[in-house]
């Protein structure tokens, strides 16, 4: 959430930025500058009177001791007439603080100014490759068809279960998964993050604090008998932690990973680009978590682009980076950087990761703060990143591996599945 001072500021160039996201913000900042105003009015107004009420009020003793009934009667009544219009009053500073809130959620973060311009994917900048896609010829297999020849993934199966989406793992397809998930966090733990086991559930209260709520594309699954939401990332349960905390500087930056299935819905989705293993309602991810201060959080973001980059390296995919325009952004994030890994047998990229700087949008939604050298309390900044998500990575893994003999299993990975082919 933007802070009301980043807005009053300098409400022009708040505008100007958020149309790089193509967000009209003309109309809502303009609402929330008129709200803020009267909330300040009222404020003013409340203050004074419940100063001159307090004044009174000790008044009322030293008329009584004077003797003075008489004045000090006409004193309570003065006294109890302006407590009734202080109720007033607070009432509707509350109902101008709850308008504010309101317009608020509503708007996104601001992009930073390294974010290009652009309106969609095609308008996304590559950063930088490398890898090397190999050449399967013309007989090589979507990693759908793979996972049915050697008995992997059963997507059928998962349809019988639960419904489209939710695939169903079997003998070296899960043991594939297994070991790309202690894969992850062991390079993760390796690179100084905290390993944290989370919950796949959270509150209402949890899902707001990332900007997750909302849902305005109800893209969360929510449990409406105990309105608990499953998650869609281990961003929302991990970056919470931090909620309602003030940190000492000297415990910046905070680096935490966490494992977890992560639950989407997805809807909307449909077509070709949705097959196997491409989008999924459910699926496993192990994400890292970094929370630091703004004067060194674009250094975190580079350490953290490019610690994903060893994973697809050491994975031997061809990979791209690119950094999302203002369009392809998400809701509550400054600067993103996406990773991809190209599919052989369906020559496409996949993306497989996205690694954000949010700056003090989450911070202050979650009011995550800390006390710096002059102890003064200040917001942090948040960011995340997928390290990495499964799907698409095991779908490049199958296909880009694909030889007369099996599936080749990437060296790195061979002490984690226990074996080098799948055949």
């Amino acid at each position: 959430m933007l802070t009301l001072k980043a807005i009053s500021e300098n409400p022009e160039l708040v505008i100007k930025k958020l149309a790089k996201k193509h967000f009209d913000g003309k109309e809502i900042i303009g609402k929330v500058l008129d709200i803020d105003q009267t909330r300040k009015k009222t404020q003013t107004t409340l203050d004074a009177s419940l100063a001159e009420s307090n004044t009174l009020s000790k008044h009322i003793g030293q008329l009584m001791q004077q003797g003075n009934k008489a004045e000090a009667e006409a004193a309570k009544n003065k006294v109890a007439e302006m407590k009734g219009q202080n109720k007033i009053l607070e009432e509707a500073l509350k109902q101008s603080e709850m308008e504010l809130h309101e317009l608020l959620v509503q708007i996104p973060n601001l992009p930073a100014d390294e974010v290009p311009e652009g309106r969609a994917a095609e308008d996304n900048v590559v950063e930088k490759t490398g890898g090397t896609v190999p050449d399967l010829g013309e007989d090589a297999l979507p990693h759908w068809e793979l996972a049915k020849k050697y008995d992997l993934i059963d997507f059928e199966l998962g349809v019988k279960i639960s419904g489209a989406g939710f695939p169903v793992y079997k003998g070296k397809g899960a043991r594939l998964q297994r070991a790309l998930i202690n894969f992850f966090l062991d390079k993760a733990r390796e690179a100084g993050y905290l390993e944290i086991q989370p919950p796949y559930v959270v509150n209402a209260t949890s899902g707001y604090g990332t900007g997750n709520l909302p849902d305005k594309e109800g893209q969360m699954y929510h449990a409406t008998v105990d309105d608990l939401y499953l998650i869609p990332t281990a961003e929302i349960p991990v970056t919470n932690i931090y909620r309602d905390v003030i940190l000492e500087e000297k415990e910046l930056p905070i680096k935490n990973t966490a494992y977890s299935a992560c639950f989407r819905r997805e809807a909307g989705s449909y077509g070709k680009d949705v097959r196997g293993l491409n989008r999924l309602h459910q699926f496993d991810k192990v994400e890292i978590v970094r929370i630091d201060r703004p004067e060194h959080s674009y250094e975190s973001l580079k350490e953290m682009v490019a610690y994903v980059q060893t994973l697809v390296e050491q994975l031997e995919l061809p990979w791209r980076i690119l950094r999302l325009c203002g369009g392809d952004m998400s809701f509550t994030s400054a600067l993103t950087f996406d990773f991809e890994v190209f599919s052989a047998a369906q020559k496409r990229w996949l993306e497989v990761s996205s690694v954000s700087n949010f700056e003090s949008y989450q911070a202050n939604r979650l009011k995550c703060r800390y006390r710096d050298s002059d102890k003064k309390i200040q917001l942090t900044h948040t960011l995340n990143g997928s390290a990495l998500a499964l799907p698409r990575i095991v779908a490049a893994i199958l296909e880009n591996n694909q030889t007369a003999e099996g599936i080749r299993i990437p060296k790195a990975l061979v002490p984690y599945t226990g074996f080098e082919f799948i055949n």
